[in-house]
C-alpha cells in the first residue's frame, strides 16, 4: 500500500518521498488508519518493522492544522538513544511543515536542563522523553501537560522491564483524561496487558509476527570456546572485507573495552559504546557509525532496541543474550525494513541450552557451520555443560586474569 492512499497532506507526502519511502510496511498499513481515526491502540510489533513511522506520520498529519503553541504529543521511550532517533525521524518527516519537537533525557548539564525546560514552557508540539527525566520536570510544577492530545508509549515492555511502571503512571496523572493513547510493545506479557487496561480506552489490538527475525537476515551460529572468539571474528571479518558496518553485542560494559582492545590489536579498528560514555561522546560515536566512518562498533544491549541505522551488514552476538527476546532485538539491527543482512552468534558449550530456547522462540533451526581450523580444536555439540568444557573455560579465565578464583570449589566442612 502506497502512502498516497492514506489521504495525507501533500507536504507530508513530499517529506516521506524525500526520505525515500514509497510503500508502507505491514505495521504502518494496519496502524496508521487507526491513529488517523483517533482510536486508542495497542500494537505488538517487532523491531525493524517501521513502527516509529507508523505513529509519527499520522500524528504529524494531525498537527499540520494545529494553530496554538501548546504541547500536543508526548512520546515516552525507555532510552535516550531511542528518544534521539525518534526526534531525528520527526525532524525529517516535518521538513516541509511547521512542527517543533524536542527530546528530553538524562545526561546533560545545567544549561541543557534550562533549554529543555524553556522548550516545555514555550510550547513544543512533540515531546520525546525518558520517564525519569520527564517526571523531574513535571515535579517542579512549572510544566503543564493539560493540552496533551496524543500519548505514545513506545517499547512498553522494555520500560516495564527497566522498572519504569510507577514513573509512567505518575506521568499519566499529569495528562488530561481525554487523549488518544498508543501503546507499542515487541512482546505482550501479562504486565503489559494490565497496564493497557489501566491507560487505554476500548483499544484496537494489532499484532504482527512477533518474536521472529526479519526474513532478510542470514543467521549463523558457531560453537567455540571463549578464548577462540576474537580469532573467529578476525577470520570472519577478513572474509567480509566489503562490509562497512558491523555491530557487535556483548554482555557487559567491561567486555566492550576488552573486545575493542583485542580487535584493534588484531588489526581491526573498532570503537565501543556503553552507558559509561558521556551522552555527547555516545552521540558522536553513533554519528560516525551511521556515516560509515566507524566500521566496527562494540556495544551492550543499550543498542539492541530503538537505534535506526540503515544498512548494517553484520550483527555479531559475541555473548549470548540473557533473554531469547533480546536475540530478536539484536538481530533486528540488520536487514531493517526489507533489506538484507547477516547475523552471527558465538556460543560456548554451557550456552547451548540458551540457543535451544532461541530456536524454539523463532521456530527455526539456525544453521551451524563448522568454525575454521585456523582457530584450533572446537567443542562438539554434545558437549553440553560438559566438565571438560567448564574446566577449559576456567583455565582460560585463570590465564587472562591471574587473580581469578575458582568459585566452584567448595570449602571443607568445619571439624566436628
Amino acid at each position: 500500500m502506497k502512502f498516497t492512499e492514506f489521504n495525507l497532506d501533500e507536504r507530508l507526502l513530499e517529506a516521506i518521498s524525500y526520505m525515500g519511502f514509497e510503500e508502507a510496511t505491514p505495521v504502518q498499513e494496519k496502524v496508521m488508519p487507526v491513529i488517523l481515526d483517533n482510536r486508542d491502540l495497542i500494537a505488538c510489533a517487532q523491531t525493524g518493522t517501521g513502527k516509529t513511522g507508523a505513529y509519527v506520520i499520522p500524528i504529524l498529519n494531525k498537527l499540520i492544522t494545529k494553530e496554538d503553541y501548546s504541547v500536543d504529543t508526548l512520546i515516552i521511550v525507555p532510552t535516550r538513544e531511542l528518544a534521539v532517533q525518534i526526534e531525528q525521524q520527526i525532524q525529517g518527516l516535518s521538513y516541509f511543515i511547521s512542527v517543533s519537537s524536542v527530546a528530553i533525557y538524562g545526561g546533560g548539564d545545567g544549561n541543557d536542563w534550562v533549554s529543555k525546560k524553556e522548550a516545555l514552557l514555550n510550547g513544543t508540539d512533540v515531546i520525546i522523553a525518558t520517564p525519569g527525566k520527564l517526571l523531574s520536570y513535571l515535579k517542579t510544577g512549572d510544566v503543564s501537560f493539560k493540552s496533551i492530545k496524543h500519548l505514545v508509549l513506545d517499547e512498553a515492555d522494555r520500560m516495564l522491564d527497566m522498572g519504569f511502571i510507577n514513573d509512567i503512571q505518575a506521568i499519566i496523572s499529569y495528562l488530561p483524561k481525554k487523549h488518544q493513547t498508543l501503546m507499542f510493545s515487541a512482546t505482550m506479557p501479562r504486565n503489559i496487558l494490565q497496564l493497557a487496561r489501566k491507560v487505554l480506552h476500548s483499544p484496537v489490538e494489532i499484532s504482527l509476527s512477533v518474536s521472529k527475525p526479519a526474513e532478510g537476515v542470514d543467521q549463523k551460529v558457531y560453537l567455540v570456546y571463549d578464548e577462540q572468539k576474537v580469532k573467529l571474528l578476525a577470520h570472519l571479518f577478513n572474509e567480509r572485507k566489503d562490509f562497512d558496518s558491523i555491530l557487535i553485542f556483548t554482555a557487559t560494559k567491561r567486555k566492550v573495552f576488552d573486545i575493542v582492545m583485542s580487535l584493534n590489536k588484531n588489526g581491526f579498528p573498532s570503537h565501543g559504546i556503553s552507558s559509561d560514555l558521556e551522552q555527547e561522546k555516545r552521540e558522536e560515536v553513533l554519528g560516525k557509525f551511521r556515516a560509515k566512518r566507524i566500521r566496527i562498533l562494540v556495544a551492550t544491549n543499550v543498542m539492541s532496541r530503538g537505534i535506526d541505522i540503515k544498512e548494517i551488514n553484520l550483527v555479531v552476538n559475541y555473548d549470548m543474550p540473557h533473554d531469547s527476546e533480546d536475540y530478536v532485538h539484536r538481530v533486528g539491527r540488520t536487514a531493517r525494513v526489507n533489506a538484507q543482512g547477516e547475523a552471527i552468534t558465538l556460543v560456548t558449550p554451557k550456552e547451548i541450552g540458551k540457543l535451544r530456547k532461541i530456536e524454539e522462540l523463532i521456530e527455526t533451526s539456525i544453521p551451524k557451520p563448522e568454525p575454521p581450523q585456523s582457530i584450533g580444536p572446537v567443542p562438539g555439540w554434545d558437549e553440553r555443560e560438559h566438565p571438560a568444557a567448564e574446566n577449559r573455560e576456567f583455565k582460560s579465565k585463570k590465564k587472562r586474569y591471574p587473580k581469578f578464583r575458582d568459585k566452584r570449589r567448595r570449602t571443607s566442612p568445619p571439624a566436628g
